[in-house]
């Protein structure tokens, strides 16, 4: 299966892509992962990247469809994928679909957007934190670690990210509404577009996201 997560900052996506990955073998590409190890590498380019993410703008096209369509040609022909974070406009899907293409490769089956209200966006990231190490999120009241301030996974003291500061996740969702969400009409249009509530716990969020690809015919039926 190769599917498109949307949503808000915030809405799920990426948890749910990551326990897709580990209960189904679907590759998790992130756009955030993938611009943060550019930041790690201190190059340039990474510092420009950390600069923008952190104001809450957008990182130029062509710098995420290099890292995404580089990721996606190392999966190989055929491969399932989901894509969290990646694309964001328009003009990027496009860029995805012709990349595809070029490539030979499968398009891309369903895209699924995860919907939830700014104020309930907001109080999830402000309560979010992650491992700089191995890339796991947790919540200090939906996704508790076991042990406090440490990741479950590698023993990694967690921290919160710049951009879930509350000032910087008002503009990133301005920035959304404002240049992403014509993203939904592009694939309302081309009939994939599939819609899962963002404000449910997380393994709830989980059950239904396989109810609608078990319906979809994407995964088998229990």
């Amino acid at each position: 299966m190769r599917l498109i997560f949307v949503g808000a900052p915030g809405v799920g996506k990426g948890t749910q892509a990551r326990l897709l990955q580990e209960r189904h073998g679907v590759p998790h590409l992130a756009s955030g992962d993938l611009l943060r190890e550019a930041i790690e590498a201190g190059s340039r380019q990474g510092r420009e990247i950390e600069t923008k993410m952190q104001s809450g703008a957008l990182v130029p096209d062509a710098w995420i469809q290099a890292l995404i369509f580089q990721k996606i040609e190392a999966l190989g022909s055929g491969r399932s994928f989901s894509l969290d974070g990646f694309p964001r406009t328009p003009e990027q899907a496009k860029a995805l679909e012709e990349m595809l293409r070029r490539a030979g490769q499968a398009p891309v089956d369903l895209v699924i957007d995860f919907e939830m209200e700014p104020e309930a966006i907001i109080r999830r990231l402000s309560g979010r934190r992650v491992c700089p190490k191995c890339r796991m999120v947790f919540h200090l009241t939906n996704l508790k670690p076991y042990q406090e301030g440490v990741c479950d996974r590698c023993g990694t003291k967690l921290t919160t990210r710049s951009d879930d500061q509350p000032g910087t996740i008002q503009k990133r969702l301005a920035v959304y509404e404002r240049e992403t969400k014509p993203l939904l009409d592009f694939y309302e249009a081309a009939g994939i577009l599939r819609h899962l509530p963002g404000d449910l716990s997380v393994s709830a969020q989980y059950d239904a996201m396989i109810e609608l690809l078990t319906r979809e015919r994407l995964v088998g039926a229990a």
